[in-house]
């Protein structure tokens, strides 16, 4: 079985390595965290220093980083993965970063001769720990062959959509369809609370039809609850739609209403809810018409 390097044990990588480690793989982490490392190493895993050790021991090297910056850092700084992964070896960044860099990292991998694939994930972290993540991922045909059922480890779906960055492009579209579908949740219930009649009849009547979606069936019964404990963070959200807004300029895709969001998503933050679940998102519009959803 081949040899995995893990960098990046956060919010979602801690779950989606130690799935692989449960699924017999033999996994060389980062002992940048100490308490993390020694977590790991009493379930099996190895650990090392630098990125590019990390690299050289592995076979196949997944990242999972908050963003492009950091991704850009490991792959390709100073003791990066570059100096270090063997010729034939793959990375497969997980993270959510802009598409335009995942295709300049693995242009610059593919001069030494190392693969990549771009391979971003949705579900946040409670489908992370279950193992059901969806995954979009960009790569050439053989590699994303190659690493298939390693990435099924990790999630129900997984999805090749193109080429190096197509991967991200795809992460990219889904922030999009999430962030208006909550958005637009939002304001139905509050305008359904603000007229006096009950949110949750509301959302139980139409989550059968049309209106209905996961999006819906995930975060309307959190709101319900008062319940704005992080699946996936605003500032999280922020920092896709970002990459979401500077990719659409440089390409001409004008964005307007993914814009609006992220000026609510914007306004949230500096409410101080930035480090809730995007179904806080609902606040916005609860401040707006002086009435809460329950």
């Amino acid at each position: 079985m081949k040899k995995i390097g893990f960098i990046g044990l956060g919010i979602m990588g801690k779950p989606m390595c130690k799935n692989l480690i449960a699924a017999g793989y033999k996994v060389i982490i980062s002992n940048h965290h100490p308490a993390t490392a020694k977590e790991f190493l009493a379930l099996g895993a190895e650990a090392a220093e630098l990125p590019k050790e990390i690299g050289a021991a592995s076979d196949i090297v997944i990242t999972m980083l908050p963003n492009s910056p950091q991704v850009k850092t490991v792959a390709l700084g100073e003791n990066g993965l570059i100096e270090g992964m063997k010729k034939g070896s793959i990375l497969i960044d997980m993270s959510s970063i802009a598409p335009l860099v995942s295709r300049e990292i693995a242009a610059k991998l593919a001069a030494n001769g190392v693969e990549m694939l771009d391979a971003p994930v949705s579900g946040g972290e409670p489908k992370a720990i279950e193992g059901t993540l969806s995954v979009m991922v960009g790569g050439k045909q053989e590699i994303f062959d190659q690493c298939y059922d390693l990435m099924k480890v990790m999630a129900s779906s997984v999805v090749r959509t193109g080429d190096v960055g197509a991967g991200n492009a795809t992460k990219l579209a889904n922030q999009i369809m999430v962030a208006i579908n909550i958005a637009g949740m939002s304001e139905a219930l509050v305008l359904a609370s603000k007229v006096g009649v009950d949110p949750e009849l509301v959302y139980k009547a139409v989550r059968g039809g049309l209106a209905g979606s996961t999006v819906l069936d995930a975060k309307a019964p959190m709101i319900f609850d008062r319940n704005f404990n992080p699946g996936f963070r605003i500032n999280l959200h922020i920092k896709d739609l970002k990459n979401v807004l500077e990719t659409s300029h440089e390409v001409g895709a004008p964005l307007p209403l993914t814009a609006s969001v992220m000026e609510i998503m914007q306004a949230l933050k500096v409410d101080g809810h930035d480090k809730e679940d995007h179904c806080s998102i609902v606040k916005y519009y609860e401040k707006l018409a002086n009435i809460e959803v329950k």
